[in-house]
């Protein structure tokens, strides 16, 4: 296993898509470099994405564990097993980043799980602070706070410029799922 020297944390968000995409690029450019990354979904409930296949063929160095309930959360009416699937992937990613097995810890969408308040802000800040030196973390999601964005490395905002969408065009699969 190639281990990092010294290992940052990145966010990816804003309101246009590519926040996922642009971790997954990660994974794939690290995995060739012989890193070992585990990406833990939150708020993906189990669904059978398109990466999740693709992801399979990068076994055993890359790993993902979902962690979410199906269907939609909304702001502000998360149910307790919303809440209770959000914290068991934010435990489990404590366990996986201070196991030394894994360069790269990617948290994918727990910005979002912030938002929709079903983990605090704050448990993640102490997720952080307590990740070892030659840990990388990559957070994804919408509404990356101001704290979030201070403790981060790196903060790409994903910008709407011009969307199919606006056009009429569904997403497709293969493409955007």
């Amino acid at each position: 296993m190639a281990n990092l020297e010294k290992g940052l944390i990145q966010i990816y968000t804003g309101n246009n898509k590519g926040k996922t995409t642009a971790a997954l690029g990660l994974t794939l450019r690290a995995v060739g470099h012989g890193y070992h990354v585990f990406i833990l979904q939150f708020m993906k409930g189990r669904q059978d994405y398109g990466e999740l296949q693709g992801l399979k063929r990068l076994e055993p160095e890359c790993r993902l564990e979902q962690y979410g309930s199906p269907g939609w959360v909304f702001k502000g009416q998360a149910e307790e097993n919303d809440c209770r699937e959000a914290r068991a992937g934010l435990e489990r990613a404590r366990e996986i980043m201070m196991s030394g097995e894994w360069d790269i810890v990617i948290l994918d969408e727990i910005v979002n799980a912030i938002w929709f308040e079903l983990i605090p802000e704050e448990e993640v800040i102490e997720l952080l602070a307590q990740k070892p030196e030659h840990v990388e973390i990559i957070m994804t999601g919408r509404n990356a706070s101001p704290q979030l964005i201070e403790k981060a490395h790196l903060v790409t905002e994903m910008v709407d410029i011009k969307h199919p969408y606006e056009l009429g065009i569904q997403a497709r699969k293969g493409i955007e799922y």
